[in-house]
């Protein structure tokens, strides 16, 4: 016998079975998120620590928190599948959680590029972050648009798509982060790795302002 779908709002053309199956694609690609990003964080921390290179050690730390992220949408999707339904506070209060990691981001990633300014630090290059930040170009527009696709198919899933925008911003990320390490190993200016740590921290502010407020969508999602 097949449990009760979850109730999602917006959802009112889809039959219960295919609502159930799209949140168990959700949590699957949460599940993927979290393994992926896990990998990613540990090798580019490790490479921004021992290359002196602050933009890396906070891509990482971005990994990790959408790592975070994925996690709590996982277990509000999880949640779902066993009660039938969505829980709206629950779902409220983890998406002011993941804006609370975002605002740390940014915190560690300016104090740690002021430092480097500040003290006149250079760092070395890094062909291992190169590497990994090329991947995730490869690999998280993918990701992005399958989150997107499930939460548009759910009727608009808030919870889903907030997952979906904040993969996306890690592929904003990884470009900005990228751009600073190629152009560093280039010319071996060390203020640019500072400066795409900044760049990173920008992101960080505006998206977990967003995401306290409950609005971290993809940019073409009308729903309020």
């Amino acid at each position: 016998m097949t449990s009760p779908a979850p109730n999602v709002p917006g959802a009112t053309t889809l039959t219960e079975d295919e609502t159930e199956r799209l949140t168990r694609r959700g949590l699957r690609l949460c599940q993927f998120t979290v393994a992926y990003n896990v990998v990613e964080g540990a090798v580019a921390i490790t490479a921004g620590l021992l290359a002196g290179l602050v933009s890396l050690v906070g891509f990482g730390i971005d990994s990790g928190i959408e790592s975070a992220a994925s996690v709590l949408v996982g277990l509000r999707l999880a949640a779902r599948l066993r009660h039938g339904e969505a829980d709206e506070a629950k779902e409220r209060r983890a998406l002011r959680a993941v804006a609370v990691t975002f605002f740390v981001l940014a915190a560690y990633v300016s104090f740690e590029g002021i430092r480097s300014l500040v003290g006149g630090e250079t760092p070395d290059n890094s062909v291992v972050g190169i590497v990994l930040l090329t991947l995730s170009l490869i690999v998280m527009p993918v990701l992005a648009r399958a989150k997107k696709r499930v939460g548009e198919q759910l009727g608009g899933d808030k919870l889903i798509l907030a997952d979906a925008a904040e993969t996306r911003i890690c592929v904003l990320l990884s470009i900005s982060t990228l751009l600073g390490l190629v152009l560093f190993a280039l010319t071996g200016a060390a203020w640019l790795d500072p400066v795409a740590g900044f760049v990173i921290a920008a992101f960080a502010i505006h998206e977990g302002r967003e995401a306290w407020e409950g609005e971290l969508v993809e940019d073409d999602d009308d729903d309020d």
